[in-house]
């Protein structure tokens, strides 16, 4: 459902941009009450014009867009659960991963891997 109520969104905001985009300015608006056209009184005592289809076409897509976005954000909000910011779960607790330098751990070295008492110091190490 809610996928069917995106695509008819997106629909009808395609339909609505074309509508709008065929529509012949007609130099009214906030431009013309302050002076862009004629005098005051014109544009704000003005007779009405006459409601073209494009212009009734404006007005139900225009409606049905914000009617559909509301319920799908309505939609959207309430499938989602609530969560809490503040209690978040610890993650679990991890070992420690093995020393990358030998001979830094704690453990004893295996007999094997034993250390020349003879060997000579690597580098940075003064041999304590």
């Amino acid at each position: 459902m809610f996928g069917f109520l995106i695509a008819v969104l997106m629909l009808d905001g395609i339909f609505l941009t074309a509508v709008i985009l065929l529509q012949a300015g007609k130099g009214g608006g906030l431009a013309a009450v302050g002076g862009g056209g004629g005098t005051m009184t014109e544009g704000v005592l003005g007779g009405r014009q006459a409601t073209t289809v494009l212009t009734r076409a404006t007005w139900i897509s225009g409606t049905i867009f914000m009617v559909l976005s509301l319920v799908l954000s309505i939609m959207s909000s309430r499938s989602q659960t609530t969560q809490s910011v503040i209690q978040v779960n610890a993650p679990a607790a991890t070992t420690a991963p093995d020393p990358v330098l030998p001979g830094l751990s704690d453990r004893p070295a295996a007999e094997g891997n034993a250390p020349d008492e003879g060997a000579a110091a690597g580098p940075g190490n003064d041999g304590n």
